[in-house]
Formats: structure tokens, sequence, C-alpha cells
């Protein structure tokens, strides 16, 4: 886990975007998937598809930058019309910056107390 820096968020879908939602997602998935460093890219939707929880998990809190930098730049003005967010929370050490970048997202930062990843 050394270096490693993952979160979970809480996201409402907003009502009537549940489809555009789950396009959008699959654009995100595929954009992703090439990125360097990404060990974990993760969602998950509710039955009444108006709650996903998201899980991303990275080697870094470089690489985590790096997506985040290009989620912005391709994806971030669509997601943010389609979703609100009610809970981010951060797991591991990011660095100064990320945490200027998640600090925007109203981020709790959880440190590491014990246990391993695998």
């Amino acid at each position: 886990m050394d270096g490693q820096v993952s979160w979970q968020v809480e996201l409402a879908v907003k009502p009537g975007e549940l489809d555009n939602f789950r396009a959008l997602t699959a654009e995100m998935v595929e954009s992703t998937r090439g990125e360097p460093g990404v060990l974990s890219y993760e969602r998950f939707v509710s039955a009444d598809g108006q709650t996903v929880h998201v899980y991303e998990r990275y080697v870094d809190a470089s690489a985590a930058v790096a997506h985040l930098r290009t989620f912005g730049r391709k994806f971030g003005g669509r997601f943010a019309g389609m979703v609100d967010r009610r809970r981010f929370t951060v797991y591991g050490t990011p660095s100064a910056e990320l945490r200027g970048m998640l600090d925007e997202f109203g981020a709790v930062y959880l440190e590491p107390l014990g246990g391993f990843s695998r």
C-alpha cells in the first residue's frame, strides 16, 4: 500500500440522467483504461438507479493527479451536469498537489492505520 492513493465517492444521479451517465461512464472507463498507474476504476449503481458509488485506486499521487487532469479536461463538465457528489472519501497519503485538487470536491482524508493490500 506504500504510496497508493484511493477514494470512494458517492454520487446522486440527477433525475432523467441515468442513461446519459451510463454512456459517459463507458467513455470514461475506456479512456482511463489506457492511463498508466490506475489500479482500479470501478462504478456501482443502486437498484433504483439513483445512487452510484465510485472506487478508484492509483499507484501513487502523481498517477491520480494525471488522471484528474484528464478527467477534468475530457469529462468534467458533462459529469457535473449529470450527478451531485454526496460523499468523497480519500484513503492513503495524497501529495499536497493532489489534496489541492480533491479539496475542490469536498474530500475527507483518512490516513493509513494498519493492514495490507494485495
